[in-house]
């Protein structure tokens, strides 16, 4: 079978972004009702760019969870043998599930690996397949994309995970949930997971050639960072949920402020909550005070 999606890239290219910053900060005249005004539309243009990232993933996912490839889980009973020593089942069982999970990492930048999970939370199969050689876990029903998906029973956007290592690896997905392909009575067969690669939400940022002591991060509903325009800091985790800008763009408030960022540092912080698949994400653009 032939899938054809259509939905590789995003509506609002780097380059766009990065000349749109140029126009709305950069050639402005010094007033400041005019600054604010250009740092809002800004602003919301990476939050269209985040929310199109974020969209176009989901839809590949949505599309291909209905194929009865992804539907029917035939190798199910393999997991009684495999899940403690594989993370699930074998490499070359259920190809038909596996091929599909590999299109769609071929066809979409955004999502790092694919994945399917049993209604227990029970690992099913990963791929690409050194993504399931290397978890080190074999159940994911603590995860709130798993949670949340079998909650709303709807496509759920999860939150940031960071990884215990030394580099402090962000990771995040997008879950839908599966029903059998059963007509009389169908149920719950799984969920359909796409990790999100936070790389290239960090590429994009940092493409923008922002002027010294600017800053754009994008973060999760609970303040960790997904994306940072520091090249410097893209690598360490960060938590934003104690600015009152965070708090304001979780509350679905847009605007700029004076707000405390890096403990004692005063900066304009001008912030844009991006509402996708039952959470919120937000956009963060902060600029130093200029001293007196």
């Amino acid at each position: 079978m032939v899938i054809i999606l259509g939905l590789q890239g995003i509506a609002v290219q780097k380059s766009v972004l990065a000349a749109a910053y140029s126009d709305t900060i950069n050639n402005v005249a010094a007033d400041d009702s005019k600054i604010i005004q250009n740092r809002i539309l800004f602003t919301n243009l990476l939050a269209k760019n985040l929310e199109n990232h974020i969209q176009k993933a989901g839809a590949i996912l949505e599309i291909t969870s209905k194929l009865p490839q992804v539907r029917n889980v035939p190798y199910a009973h393999l997991l009684n043998q495999t899940l403690n020593t594989l993370h699930g089942i074998p490499q070359y069982a259920d190809m038909e599930k596996r091929q599909v999970a590999k299109y769609i990492i071929a066809s979409n930048s955004d999502l790092r690996d694919v994945f399917f999970i049993m209604p227990n939370g029970d690992g099913y199969l990963f791929e690409p397949y050194s993504t399931q050689q290397n978890l080190t876990t074999k159940n994911f029903a603590f995860r709130d994309y798993f949670q949340g998906a079998i909650k709303t029973n709807d496509t759920y956007l999860g939150n940031v995970i960071i990884t215990k290592t030394a580099s402090g690896f962000r990771a995040g997905a997008i879950a839908i949930p599966v029903y059998s392909s059963s007509k009389n009575n169908p149920s719950i067969a799984g969920v359909w997971v796409g990790g999100l690669d936070f790389k290239v939400f960090d590429r994009d940022l940092q493409s923008l050639n922002l002027p010294s002591g600017e800053r754009v991060v994008y973060t999760g509903y609970k303040g960790q960072k997904v994306a940072d325009s520091d090249i410097n800091k893209s690598n360490t985790a960060e938590s934003f949920a104690n600015m009152n800008s965070f708090k304001n763009a979780i509350n679905g408030k847009s605007g700029s402020m004076i707000d405390t960022v890096d403990n004692n540092t005063k900066m304009l912080v001008t912030y844009q909550p991006v509402r996708m698949f039952h959470n919120t994400w937000i956009v963060l653009l902060m600029q130093p005070i200029p001293t007196q």
